[in-house]
This record gives C-alpha cells, sequence and structure tokens, in this order.
C-alpha cells in the first residue's frame, strides 16, 4: 500500500491518473527517513519523507544544490518533510561497487568542489572542539590544521554523506543523492568517506586520489591535508551523531563507536 503522505505532484511527475495506477516500491524505511519509487509507465520520480537529521534536504536545495547548479536529482517538490524529485537511475555504488564506478565518483565529487560556492563555513575550529569536548577526546592537531586550511583553502560544498549508497548511475552518468547534510568547508570528508569505503573492498586508494585531482586541477599536497582534515571532521560528526540520535535509532549502532574512535585517535596523530 502506497503512503499517505505523497503529494499530488506525483500524479502530475509520472502522468498517472490515479494513486491506485502507481506502482510503488519502499526503497528504505528508517526511523528517520522513508523513501518511495514511484512508477507509471516508463515514468518514475523518488518520494521521500524524512525526520529528525533527515528533514533538511529542501533547506539544502535552497541554500546549495539549485543556486550552485549541483549534480543532484531535480526537485520537483518539497516541503519541511516530504520532497519528489526526478528518479536518476536504479544502480548504486553500493550495489556494484566497481573500480570504476569509484574513479567516477571521484570525479562526480571533483564536480561538486569546483563549483563556486560561497558562505561562511559550516565547520569552523572552534566547531570541531566543540564536538571534541562533548565525546571528551583531545583533538588540538586537528583543529590546528582546521585553522590553517581555512586561511589557505577556500570553504567549498561539503555532500556530508558521500558513500557508495547515496551514489547513484543510470548507466551513463553519476548522481550524488541525499543531500540534507550538506554544509561548506574547505576540508574533504567527502574524499575521505569515498576512499574509506573503496579501500575496505579492496579498491586502490592512489587511483581514485589521482582522479580527483586530475578533474578539479588541486594541488595533489593541498587534498593530502584536505583528506586528513576530512577524516577528523567525519569521525566527530559521526560521534556526535551516534551519541545524539544514531544509539536511539539505529541500536546495532553502539558496535561503531570504538572503531570510530580510534579512526579518530590515528587520523589525529597523522596531523601531529
Amino acid at each position: 500500500m502506497l503512503p499517505a503522505w505523497l503529494p499530488p505532484v506525483v500524479l502530475e511527475a509520472t502522468q498517472a491518473p490515479s494513486l491506485d495506477a502507481l506502482h510503488g516500491e519502499l526503497l528504505r524505511q528508517w526511523a528517520s527517513s522513508e523513501v518511495w519509487r514511484l512508477s507509471y509507465g516508463l515514468r518514475s520520480v523518488i518520494a521521500k519523507r524524512g525526520t529528525d537529521t533527515q528533514s533538511g534536504e529542501a533547506a539544502s536545495y535552497e541554500r546549495f544544490v539549485i543556486p550552485f547548479d549541483l549534480p543532484a536529482p531535480r526537485l520537483l517538490y518539497g516541503d519541511s518533510e516530504v520532497m519528489v524529485l526526478e528518479d536518476v537511475g536504479r544502480v548504486t555504488l553500493e550495489q556494484e561497487p566497481t573500480a570504476e564506478g569509484f574513479i567516477a565518483a571521484a570525479g562526480l565529487l571533483a564536480s561538486i568542489r569546483t563549483a563556486p560556492a560561497t558562505g561562511p563555513s559550516g565547520f569552523p575550529p572552534e566547531r570541531a572542539k566543540e564536538l571534541a569536548d562533548r565525546i571528551g577526546v583531545d583533538v588540538a592537531p586537528l583543529t590546528e590544521a582546521l585553522d590553517r586550511l581555512h586561511r589557505e583553502a577556500p570553504s567549498r560544498v561539503v555532500h556530508g554523506d558521500f558513500v557508495p549508497k547515496n551514489l547513484v548511475t543510470d548507466g551513463v552518468r553519476w548522481t550524488a543523492v541525499d543531500w540534507p547534510l550538506t554544509y561548506l568547508a574547505p576540508h574533504l570528508s567527502d574524499l575521505y568517506t569515498l576512499i574509506r569505503e573503496a579501500v575496505a573492498l579492496g579498491h586502490d586508494r592512489g587511483s581514485i586520489v589521482a582522479e580527483y585531482v586530475a578533474v578539479s586541477g588541486a594541488d595533489p599536497f593541498l587534498v593530502d591535508r584536505q583528506f586528513l582534515v576530512g577524516g577528523g571532521a567525519f569521525c566527530l560528526r559521526a560521534l556526535n551523531f551516534l551519541i545524539t540520535e544514531g544509539l536511539q535509532t539505529i541500536p546495532e549502532s553502539a558496535s561503531w563507536v570504538d572503531p570510530l574512535l580510534a579512526e579518530l585517535t590515528d587520523l589525529v596523530e597523522q596531523l601531529s
């Protein structure tokens, strides 16, 4: 049965005569989000309802995706909880985690990071210290490196969850989906999370970084520091999410805390 929260634009976008004529495929159902693919003939859209941290995606579209023309699904409808988006493909990098797919994702990230975004950083050094204090860890080398990055590199768009499940292809192009966590910062946490997943699957880190550097035209030495600082930012944000929300909404996430703390410690040591 289709959800009752679907807005009328779904019928307009699919040209279905009624909701009963639509085919619905539930793609995800978590405590904080619900995602459906709705189809009529060859036409399909993605309908999403989010709460908590997943409820800000429409605002991210208005603030980042649309003004900076980022490679994201076109927004057909959006309010504080419900969104309807174009369907950009049925295969994710998580489903088909090929080396070629990860390299293509690095090129996609480069196009996001070179978009001429403007605005204040959403992750200044004081924010890193605040998050570290909440979980009782010392990340002074990270905050110092982050402060230096803010002087040396411009703040650009950070997707915030740039992982294989959020990278979709239609067989021709790749698109990033799920943008509620987007902000601006000079670090490269998105490249860190992409490579983190790739290496876990046995793929080569070097070729992914090389593609990012080639497409973005960035200084590889600066990218290395942005990568490490981005890793620290990712770990801090992930740990704080687990403490404030994740442990309640994702019970199995309790087992993620210690590995993330160890990962953060290693990154801080590399920045020392």
